[in-house]
C-alpha cells in the first residue's frame, strides 16, 4: 500500500521548483549539481531526492509548470474581442504571466533541449500550442496572412522574439511598465503586419 503524502507535500515540492529553477538559471543545467538545489532550497539532499529522483525530473517539471500557466494565461483571453484588441490582450497576458518568472522563462529558453527526446517533445508541443494562439491571433488582424504559413510563421515568431527577450532589459518600476511594452509590441506587429501581403512573401523568397 502506497504511504500516504504529507499535507504540505504540494507546497514543498513548489518551494523544490522555485529553488531548483534559481540554481539551474544561476548556474546553468548542466554545472548545477543536487547539492546545491538542495542547499538553495534548505532541505536536504534525501528530502530532495524523496521529490525528484534527477535533475532532469526537475526540469522538466520547472518547464511543464512553467508553460501550462503561460498557456492557461492566454486561455482566458476573450475571443470575441476585435482581433487588434485580442492581439493587444494575448500579449498583455504573455508578459503578466512572466512576471517573477525570470528563472523559468530563461531556463525555458536555455536549457529545454537538455531532456531526453520524448519529455522535450511533450514540452515543445506546448509551446507549439501556445505559438498556435498568436499565430491565429495575427492571421485576424492581417487576413491576407491567414494560410500563408510561410510568412505567418516568421512574423508569429517575431512577436515572440520581441516579447521573449524582454527579461534581459526589461525592469519593473521604470518608466516603460509592462502595459506600455504591451502596447508597443502590439503596435509594432500590427503596423507592420499591415504591409505585408502574399505578394510580399514572393518578394522575401526571391531575395532568400
Amino acid at each position: 500500500m502506497a504511504r500516504p503524502r504529507a499535507a504540505d507535500y504540494d507546497g514543498k515540492r513548489q518551494a523544490i521548483l522555485d529553488g531548483s529553477a534559481a540554481v539551474f538559471a544561476k548556474y546553468g543545467y548542466d554545472r548545477a549539481s543536487m547539492a546545491q538545489v538542495a542547499k538553495a532550497c534548505s532541505v536536504s539532499k534525501a528530502l530532495l531526492y524523496h521529490y525528484y529522483k534527477n535533475k532532469a525530473a526537475l526540469l522538466f517539471d520547472i518547464l511543464r509548470d512553467h508553460l501550462q500557466e503561460l498557456i492557461e494565461a492566454v486561455a482566458v483571453v476573450d475571443r470575441e474581442l476585435a482581433p487588434q484588441q485580442r492581439l493587444r490582450a494575448l500579449v498583455g497576458a504573455l508578459l503578466e504571466a512572466y512576471r517573477d518568472a525570470d528563472n523559468e522563462h530563461k531556463i525555458q529558453l536555455n536549457e529545454l533541449g537538455k531532456l531526453p527526446p520524448k519529455r522535450k517533445k511533450l514540452l515543445t508541443d506546448m509551446e507549439r500550442e501556445l505559438v498556435r494562439v498568436f499565430a491565429e491571433a495575427i492571421a485576424a488582424v492581417n487576413p491576407a496572412l491567414n494560410g500563408d504559413r510561410a510568412l505567418l510563421k516568421p512574423v508569429t515568431m517575431s512577436l515572440f522574439g520581441m516579447i521573449n527577450w524582454h527579461y534581459m532589459w526589461f525592469r519593473d518600476g521604470k518608466p516603460l511598465t509592462r502595459e506600455d511594452y504591451a502596447n508597443l509590441v502590439t503596435t509594432l506587429l500590427v503596423e507592420g503586419a499591415a504591409a505585408l501581403t502574399p505578394a510580399q512573401t514572393v518578394k522575401l523568397m526571391a531575395r532568400g
